[in-house]
């Protein structure tokens, strides 16, 4: 009985130190962010409030109006996106066309939807990150943008008490 727990002690302290490596420190280690941020959608240069969301595997945005369109063979979408100005409060749309890159098929309560997943550019802290987004009119979000873990994972550590930590700072 006692070589038994000796040998489970063994193993359980084998694959700590083994799987410590995958928990150590995230992609940025100097950086850590809140769970609220300001971003820039690039190249239009329009700040967006962004959530850094844990619980999402992929990132998605709030698409008003989507529209789907052909446009030189391919499949594009145009659609708004609600913004507010963080520092004047101002309520804006602003209109965007992307290519669309894969339809993704998203269960949930209600059923199944296709959704379009577009490529965007945005500007966090001070680092330019292109990602994959899927889009969908989610109704009078707050955060128009959810980053998911697969951008978190080279973003760095998330802060949950805190908001609008790192400002966007990409020339």
């Amino acid at each position: 009985m006692v070589r038994n727990i000796l040998s489970y002690s063994g193993l359980a302290l084998f694959l700590a130190f083994v799987a410590q490596p995958a928990f150590s420190t995230p992609a940025n280690p100097e950086r850590v962010y809140g769970w609220i941020e300001e971003g820039i959608l690039l190249p239009e240069n329009i700040a967006v409030k962004v959530k850094l969301d844990t619980g999402a595997l992929t990132s998605s945005m709030d698409a008003k109006d989507l529209e789907r369109f052909r446009k030189n063979g391919e499949e594009w979408v145009r659609f708004n996106v609600k913004v507010k100005d963080t520092k004047t409060k101002k309520v804006s749309n602003a209109l965007f066309e992307r290519r669309v890159e894969r339809n993704v098929k998203v269960r949930g309560a209600g059923g199944a939807e296709h959704r379009p997943v577009v490529m965007m550019t945005m500007c966090i802290g001070d680092k330019i990150y292109k990602e994959e987004f899927s889009l969908k009119d989610r109704g009078d979000m707050n955060y128009p943008v959810l980053i998911g873990r697969k951008t978190l994972g080279v973003l760095g550590a998330v802060d949950v008490s805190r908001t609008f930590t790192n400002e966007p700072n990409c020339n």
